[in-house]
């Protein structure tokens, strides 16, 4: 949802589809990207209703521009998914599902979650989970509040600090210590700080994740 996560979104995408079918192609996109400062000021304020409508009328502009399959580029504002697709026809391809499933594919069952404090707290996005047969880890209070710190501070706004990832990996490992057999990077912009290289447990970052997923869904 905002401009640091659209860009890893359509980089990956390319990335992705060259590797696919060749250095020459491209996936072909419609990209509707809204203004962040907009949808923050609403998340803030609890006016989940007013971002819907947002969302709703982004994906039916989609839809008539001709896209085949609709994602959402973010993992918060999934808390809108099913709202934002009212009276939409496209398919929809839920980030939550594709994590799940990539997940469990490890034979995985506790993933530690680092998200937005909307996506830990709030349930729509750990019921996804719960539902598909996993059991989420979240980190304590005060690492909620960092983590969401840092991610709307920072992070969407291309920030990136030494000290900032130095925090995010001490959480991963108190995820792991807490029972934890793998990490969801699962806001968008995590993947900013956290990789495979820096946390000592299974890495799914959910933007790569939800990037692959769509490319399959699309060439079938």
């Amino acid at each position: 949802m905002s401009a640091a996560s659209t860009q890893t979104y359509y980089r990956e995408l390319c990335t992705l589809t060259r590797a696919r079918l060749g250095a020459l192609h491209s996936p072909e996109l419609l990209i509707r990207s809204l203004d962040f400062a907009r949808i923050e000021a609403l998340q803030r304020k609890g006016e989940w209703d007013a971002a819907g409508v947002i969302l709703n009328n982004a994906a039916k502009a989609l839809e008539r521009g001709g896209a085949q399959l609709i994602i959402l580029a973010t993992n918060t504002m999934h808390k809108l998914a099913s709202q934002m697709m009212i009276g939409v026809n496209v398919p929809f391809l839920h980030i939550a599902d594709a994590t799940a499933k990539a997940i469990k594919g490890k034979g995985l069952r506790r993933p530690g979650l680092m998200a937005t404090a909307f996506t830990m707290e709030q349930t729509f996005y750990t019921d996804r989970l719960i539902a598909a047969g996993l059991f989420p880890v979240l980190p304590d209070a005060a690492d909620r509040a960092e983590i969401h710190r840092i991610i709307y501070d920072q992070l969407c706004r291309d920030i990136t600090t030494k000290e900032s990832a130095e925090t995010f990996v001490a959480i991963s490992k108190r995820l792991a210590a807490s029972g934890a057999d793998s990490v969801v990077l699962g806001c968008t912009e995590v993947g900013m700080l956290l990789n495979q290289g820096n946390v000592e447990v299974p890495v799914f970052d959910t933007t790569l994740i939800h990037c692959a997923a769509a490319l399959d869904s699309a060439l079938r």
